[in-house]
């Protein structure tokens, strides 16, 4: 009735604003990633989406970068992927996950860990694969490189 228009803030663009270093573009993400939760535990969309991580393929992540999102009790971090599936196909990955202090100062840009994602949603959401069996990790590590040698 009176007063103009408010545009409806979206929880991305707030998160955009508040962090720009979590903004699609410093994460190296397209349009289509839904962004990073401020609480993944308050998020019902989150918890769906870690549960379905959990039982994703695995795929070969390079670390790029991360972001330290919070630093109450273990510190919650962004990790940014480069990261190569079985299949052959490349894309940004990126894991919002809970490190220990000793797990924080391991990370190095280019270090290669196993990540699962899910092939069906293709979301840019990745999670690091604490689970994977080391032998079918390193099958995994040796048939990538093998077909990057080709």
């Amino acid at each position: 009735m009176f007063g103009s228009k408010k545009r409806k803030l979206k929880l991305d663009d707030l998160m955009a604003q508040l962090r720009p270093d979590l903004s699609r573009e410093s994460l190296g993400v397209g349009p289509d990633f839904p962004g990073v939760a401020p609480n993944p535990l308050l998020s019902g969309a989150a918890r769906k989406r870690n549960a379905e991580l959990r039982t994703g393929p695995l795929a070969l992540g390079v670390l790029v970068d991360w972001r330290e999102v919070s630093s109450d009790g273990s510190p919650r971090v962004v990790l940014m992927f480069d990261v190569e599936t079985a299949g052959g196909i490349s894309f940004r990955g990126v894991a919002d996950e809970d490190l220990t202090i000793t797990e924080l100062t391991r990370l190095a840009p280019g270090q290669k860990l196993p990540v699962r994602y899910r092939p069906a949603v293709m979301d840019h959401y990745v999670a690091l694969a604490r689970d994977a069996d080391p032998a079918q990790v390193r099958q995994l590590f040796d048939e990538i490189a093998s077909r990057k040698r080709t």
